[in-house]
């Protein structure tokens, strides 16, 4: 979820975790939708930048409303109160929703947390406004404990933790209670952390009940066959463009065939313009549109059983086809590949196709991108791929997995 930060601080202290802590591990889940397609898109559309040795692992679970984020469930304060916040590498700063709301606050599926309850809260009075594409979030910073893990027995709590105590937010958040930023800035979970590394596993959008999984730390690790690594690129700009993960896209195949994608269509320029992150915190991958208009030509050429149409009014998506039927099923899809350096992405058919249970429409789940930003690599594309993202090495790890049994 690409953001920026109308009022940027730096941090007091970083908050690291306990010496022998094992680390923390967080179940995530995901937002559930029966328009889930057209509101991911919806949402994605403007979630780029307004201005365009220990461990901790979490569950990461799929909610249950909105538009295809992964929510982490963590505790704050002390007493600890459990709260479900949208896990995003495309930001930096975590955030809760605090008691007393105003009416300008979102409805969240969990009670407001309430400094005044708890005995571990401090604050330095500072206001932050920090705004998403489709919304924003203003408040004070402050200063929390707060407590990972599932279960009594894996649990960890790291105290000094700066977070965004959040007054008034637009409501575009329903079914969370916050944001938890995982990118390369001083305000993210990450860094105040210490930890070096995290790793992800989603399980795919059809499946409704398993969990996915976040590791922070030195568990956080790739033992899967076919481990392929790719350095990440570095903004030459200043912030906030350099909280994201830029990665050296070269070019994209389907099946065995290479599409015939500019050398420089991924390039990040000079200005700080261009080139692609990876953003676990949007739904749907889009590519500059010279890039996008030949995967989407290379697609269209493949399903020769369904009829093409534009299902931008419905879903959000142009290249659509069908409805599918028990008569003329959707046909089997061959892979495609992003070739980055050092190594290739595997992307399987249902991770780049989706079927609208809303429209019943079988579309392509990527979109064209011309306004000069980033291409983003989303999460449908990265659902059943264990990712590991190396902060200390600046690599990004990944493989094929089967994310329900992680």
């Amino acid at each position: 979820m690409a953001s920026s930060l109308a009022v940027l601080i730096s941090l007091v202290a970083c908050a690291t975790l306990a010496s022998g802590a094992s680390g923390v591990r967080v179940e995530l889940t995901r937002l559930h939708s029966s328009r889930l397609v057209r509101d991911a898109v919806r949402r994605d559309m403007y979630r780029r930048l307004a201005a365009s040795g220990d461990t901790v692992s979490a569950p990461v679970s799929k909610g249950p409303s909105s538009s295809g984020e992964y929510l982490m469930t963590l505790a704050i304060g002390t007493p600890p109160l459990s709260y479900p916040a949208i896990a995003d590498t495309g930001s930096d700063l975590i955030w809760t929703q605090c008691a007393p709301c105003t009416d300008q606050c979102f409805q969240q599926p969990t009670p407001l947390y309430n400094p005044a309850s708890s005995t571990t809260f401090s604050t330095n009075n500072q206001t932050y406004n920090q705004t998403y594409g489709t919304g924003w979030t203003a408040g004070i910073f402050a200063s929390e404990t707060f407590t990972f893990g599932s279960s009594p027995a894996d649990q960890t709590s790291v105290p000094g933790i700066t977070f965004g105590c959040s007054l008034a937010s637009s409501n575009d958040f329903n079914g969370s209670s916050g944001l938890v930023g995982l990118g390369r800035g001083s305000e993210s979970l990450v860094t105040q952390l210490g930890a070096g590394k995290f790793s992800y596993c989603l399980t795919p959008f059809q499946d409704t009940t398993s969990t996915s999984t976040l590791l922070l730390g030195s568990s956080a690790s790739l033992n899967d066959a076919g481990v392929g690594s790719t350095p990440f690129v570095t903004n030459p700009t200043m912030e906030p463009m350099n909280t994201y993960y830029y990665l050296d896209l070269t070019g994209i195949s389907l099946d065995t065939t290479a599409l015939s994608i500019p050398a420089d269509a991924f390039a990040l320029k000079a200005d700080g313009t261009g080139g692609l992150i990876i953003d676990s915190g949007t739904t749907v991958t889009s590519l500059v549109d010279v890039a996008y208009q030949q995967v989407r030509a290379a697609v269209l050429s493949l399903v020769t059983t369904l009829p093409a149409t534009d299902g931008s009014a419905a879903t959000g998506l142009d290249l659509c086809f069908g409805p599918p039927s028990s008569t003329s099923p959707p046909p089997a899809m061959p892979s495609m590949t992003f070739h980055f350096n050092g190594a290739d992405m595997v992307i399987p058919g249902d991770s780049y196709m989706v079927l609208d249970p809303d429209s019943g429409l079988w579309c392509l789940a990527m979109r064209s991108l011309t306004d000069g930003g980033p291409s983003i690599l989303g999460n449908y594309q990265q659902q059943n791929i264990h990712i590991l993202y190396d902060v200390g090495q600046q690599t990004l790890s990944f493989a094929p997995a089967t994310c329900s049994t992680f």
